[in-house]
């Protein structure tokens, strides 16, 4: 990739107790990249995510947001929060508000925007992931693809410089999830930072720049998505995608 680094992992590690979730991991991410996470569950990759906006804190290591330590707390962490969008597997959008409230909130209240500005901004990034029809309605009375859709609409409002996914198609009934990884996948194609923990191996293929192998809090091993699935190198990526593809 051309683009300079965005996003810097160096030496990370973290525990929980006794458990060491992540073990000297080593990443960058360039500007433009589209990375895509996979590996067994307990391998660390949620947890990965987690940490580059903070949800999580690290013991050892750094990690550098275009060139920035992250923050500890404070203004300067929702200023980072702002930069970092992130989709999660559970929608996490307001119950009380419409979705069109949910996706203008963070602009009007974090970044000062004026609300007339807020509401235009809005409804055009619903109508980028096709709901700006259901602008009106409470997220209960939307389907989980839709509700998803509004998540990262929401998450792209605040003009974040990368956006975080974390498994955000496996709490979705199968038939929604090709419409959540076809935003996705258009998102990928407008040059947008992604980094994605996914199950969806059909969207490491069409999207990721990089596949980044997981396994025991540690990456494995990394490369472009057709090296990676018709020659990973090590046994336990081997191990991995014979579970997965066969079935």
């Amino acid at each position: 990739m051309g683009g300079e680094p965005l996003v810097v992992l160096d030496g990370v590690n973290k525990h929980f107790g006794a458990l060491h979730v992540l073990r000297d991991v080593d990443l960058t991410v360039h500007r433009g990249e589209v990375v895509v996470v996979i590996g067994p569950s307990g391998s660390g990759k949620s947890t990965l995510c987690r940490t580059i906006n903070r949800l999580e804190t690290i013991d050892t290591g750094t990690i550098t947001i275009d060139g920035k330590p992250l923050p500890a707390e404070g203004k300067e962490l929702a200023r980072l929060r702002a930069d970092v969008g992130m989709v999660f597997q559970s929608f996490n959008l307001f119950a009380h508000k419409t979705v069109l409230e949910n996706v203008t909130l963070g602009p009007v209240k974090a970044k000062g925007m004026n609300r007339a500005q807020a509401r235009d901004n809005g409804m055009a990034l619903l109508e980028r992931v096709g709901v700006a029809n259901q602008a009106g309605k409470l997220p209960a009375q939307l389907s989980g693809g839709q509700q998803q859709r509004v998540a990262i609409a929401r998450a792209l409002a605040m003009n974040p410089k990368v956006m975080l996914f974390d498994e955000p198609t496996s709490a979705l009934d199968p038939e929604m999830i090709n419409e959540v990884l076809d935003v996705m996948v258009s998102l990928a194609g407008e040059g947008m930072t992604m980094i994605v923990v996914t199950h969806e191996m059909g969207f490491a293929r069409r999207a990721a720049h990089r596949v980044v192998f997981m396994d025991g809090g540690q990456i494995v091993e990394q490369a472009q998505p057709e090296t990676f699935f018709t020659a990973p190198r090590s046994d336990r990526a081997k191990d991995f995608l014979s579970k997965i593809l066969t079935h």
